[in-house]
């Protein structure tokens, strides 16, 4: 096992809008992202995975593990969109469980997070944004699904945001698909260019998922 780890941490809406197909697209790409990720040896060797929601509240379903340990978590459907509770409790995550540099040996590589969201967040959250996009914790994408997402929150979060056209289960599936690709592309990347900025692949634009510019 590789001393430097990649930590990956999925920060997942699971506010009432999105019940049904979507919620249950995102499922799926979970487990599709473990069965690819699990399946592939430089993974193996690099990746940890945290699983993050919030809705009324946050919580952490699962902290940091290795893939070859980690087992899919249940997400359950909860109330409102308490985005700042979500971003709080990221920051606390990683400052707690990813491994800093010291004097003897190098620390973890920096965390790729995905924050995924579809609707506008509960009052109070610019603080929380700021702080998180002044600290920069890790390469942060923000994927702002369907209609209601603002493309201007999740701007102050993070410069690198993402929409999709529509909650549908196939542009939510492509989506997932892209980030699983994204993990294992980085996970090859820092074991053979370290520190590297980060190579993601290009997006499924015909499926109606686009970079916000």
């Amino acid at each position: 096992m590789s001393s430097r780890r990649l930590p990956v941490y999925l920060v997942l809406d699971v506010s009432g809008s999105m019940e049904g197909d979507p919620i249950e697209a995102v499922r799926m790409g979970v487990k599709a992202l473990l069965d690819d990720l699990q399946s592939n040896p430089q993974a193996l060797e690099t990746v940890w995975l945290s699983v993050i929601t919030f809705g009324s509240s946050a919580r952490q379903l699962v902290p940091l593990t290795e893939i070859g340990s980690f087992t899919e978590p249940k997400l359950t459907i909860e109330g409102s969109t308490n985005l700042a509770d979500g971003l709080k409790l990221l920051k606390t995550r990683i400052e707690a469980e990813v491994r800093k540099n010291t004097a003897s040996q190098k620390g973890d590589w920096k965390p790729l997070i995905f924050l995924m969201t579809d609707g506008a967040p509960d009052p109070g959250w610019e603080p929380a944004a700021d702080e998180i996009k002044k600290l920069k914790p890790g390469n942060l994408i923000a994927c702002a699904v369907g209609p209601a997402a603002d493309d201007k929150v999740l701007k102050r979060i993070t410069e690198i945001v993402i929409r999709l056209q529509d909650c549908s289960p196939g542009t939510l599936g492509a989506f997932m698909k892209w980030m699983t690709d994204s993990v294992t592309r980085t996970s090859v990347g820092v074991a053979t260019k370290g520190d590297a900025a980060i190579d993601l692949p290009a997006l499924p634009a015909d499926k109606g998922i686009v970079i916000v510019p």
